[in-house]
């Protein structure tokens, strides 16, 4: 009877992290639609953390103080909605925005507390750890190469994706009603509550930080920024290949699972940083050769770094977070990893007229610094 609420909210944060990246591969669509310039793409794509941050950051206090349930369904069935609204995003700019920021508020709500919520369940922070990434990995995979096949290959490339989706909420929204509350202990503290204990800031600021923001930056960067590079050499097969990677980084994730578990949180995110830099650098090999089959592993590197990211942050998360304050510390750990969506338009911007290959490579040197100042054994022991 435990493993049937436990299997419920898993698949009730599956099919809501699957629907977020329905529109990733989309967005070339939408380009060609809309005409988008590679600003507004980025833009497009980073509206998102615009909407989903303040989220994770109001609903795990909310959902400390009036529990997971009530914070959790509504948006659940708001996900719904943000998918049958999509269905009109291919005629106007501003319906695209308005849904890409709706569903960054169902994510930020959803992936907190949801977690929290499936944490409580299972009772040991490292398999919740393992099930959330699978959760998430899995859903955030599937749902881009889903959409990414039937935008190449079938017709209405603009709404057959978003019914799939709305199909399978359906399953989510029969199950999730069963699942029961887990806080026993409300607390009515402050709305903004960020959830890091006093005497673990400076741990928190210095090695969960970085790793966080590592988490989504890898993804994200593959997703828009690698596509963008190399759609010229990628003639009637972009979207698909856009989808395929972000099902790839995305997937390959969840299979990181394992390694991270050999690891320990402690060499898991700064090993996860490593891989990272290695993937970017080897993306700009490929922007060199204009060679876009090199995304392919490059999908599979920053997928294991994505991964072992995500796991180490979690488990800290996990370890550190008082009990009342869980749902808020976990939020505030999924805001700062959504700090990495607004990467690709950073890059963007700073290109301008020369493209992505010069802040590229900046990104790449500060990623491969970052991992070896947390290899540093007074990092370590912050951790520890």
């Amino acid at each position: 009877m435990r493993r049937r609420p436990v299997l419920s909210l898993w698949v009730g944060v599956f099919v809501v992290a699957f629907g977020t990246n329905v529109p990733t591969p989309l967005l070339l669509v939408y380009r060609d639609l809309l005409g988008l310039s590679s600003n507004a793409l980025t833009a497009a794509f980073a509206v998102y953390a615009a909407g989903l941050v303040p989220a994770l950051l109001l609903a795990g206090p909310a959902s400390d103080r009036f529990g997971r349930r009530p914070v959790v369904l509504p948006f659940v069935v708001l996900s719904v909605a943000t998918s049958l609204l999509f269905l009109g995003a291919g005629s106007s700019v501003v319906l695209l925005f308005v849904c890409r920021f709706l569903q960054g508020a169902v994510s930020g709500v959803v992936f907190s507390v949801g977690t929290a919520w499936l944490g409580e369940l299972v009772g040991r922070p490292a398999r919740a750890a393992q099930l959330t990434t699978a959760a998430l990995g899995g859903g955030w995979a599937l749902g881009p190469l889903m959409s990414g096949l039937l935008a190449q290959w079938a017709p209405l490339p603009t709404v057959l994706p978003y019914l799939v989706h709305v199909a399978l909420m359906v399953i989510g929204l029969v199950l999730l009603p069963s699942v029961p509350e887990t806080l026993t202990e409300r607390r009515a503290g402050p709305w903004l509550n960020l959830g890091v204990p006093a005497g673990s800031r400076l741990p928190f600021m210095l090695v969960v930080l970085p790793v966080a923001v590592g988490v989504f930056t890898f993804p994200s960067t593959a997703v828009t920024v690698l596509p963008l590079l190399l759609t010229p050499s990628m003639p009637q097969i972009a979207v698909a290949i856009t989808g395929l990677v972000a099902g790839v980084t995305l997937l390959t994730g969840v299979f990181a699972q394992p390694l991270g578990r050999r690891l320990g949180a402690v060499r898991a995110g700064p090993t996860g940083l490593a891989v990272g830099a290695a993937g970017l650098g080897l993306s700009l090999v490929g922007a060199r050769l204009d060679a876009w089959p090199v995304l392919v592993p490059v999908a599979l590197l920053l997928g294991v770094a994505y991964g072992l990211c995500l796991a180490a942050g979690l488990t800290m998360v996990g370890e550190l977070a008082a009990p009342t304050a869980r749902g808020a510390l976990t939020g505030t750990f999924y805001a700062c990893a959504y700090l990495g969506f607004g990467v690709p338009l950073l890059l963007s911007v700073a290109g301008g007229a020369g493209g992505f290959v010069g802040p590229l490579a900046v990104l790449t040197a500060l990623t491969a610094l970052t991992a070896a100042a947390l290899t540093l054994p007074a990092s370590r022991r912050l951790v520890a």
